[in-house]
């Protein structure tokens, strides 16, 4: 049996293939908690203008849990202070700096001055001001 033949069974071939590089330049996007935070201000200005009757109803237009509905629309419980900070997020390439997950803390804290606080201990990017 020849080395090609070994390393072809049947028509699948088993060769070692040279690995292709990663793109060098990855493209900047917005973080995904800034979209998130986007759409949970229109899904709570559709159910104000009466597009839709409820978060239920957003769930079964968006094909998404009733829960998850209610995670995206707990963003809007943030401080106004934080909401502003994660909107204005520098545009990111990897991973996102914060996270609809990395939130959810903060949301569930109700005073909104515990919460900036709490947000400024997140720092994120770094920035020594919290936002």
């Amino acid at each position: 049996m020849t080395a090609a033949a070994a390393r072809t069974v049947g028509q699948v071939d088993f060769s070692r293939k040279r690995r292709q590089d990663p793109p060098t330049t990855a493209t900047a996007r917005l973080p995904r908690v800034v979209r998130t935070l986007s759409l949970a201000h229109r899904i709570d200005a559709m159910i104000a203008a009466g597009e839709l009757k409820d978060y239920a109803d957003a769930a079964r237009t968006l094909g998404w849990s009733r829960a998850r509905v209610t995670q995206v629309l707990n963003l809007l419980l943030l401080a106004p202070t934080i909401q502003e900070a994660i909107l204005d997020l520098p545009m990111a390439t990897g991973r996102d700096p914060v996270t609809e997950r990395l939130l959810r803390p903060i949301v569930a804290e109700p005073d909104w001055e515990r919460q900036v606080a709490l947000w400024s201990r997140l720092r994120p990017l770094g920035r020594e001001d919290g936002r």
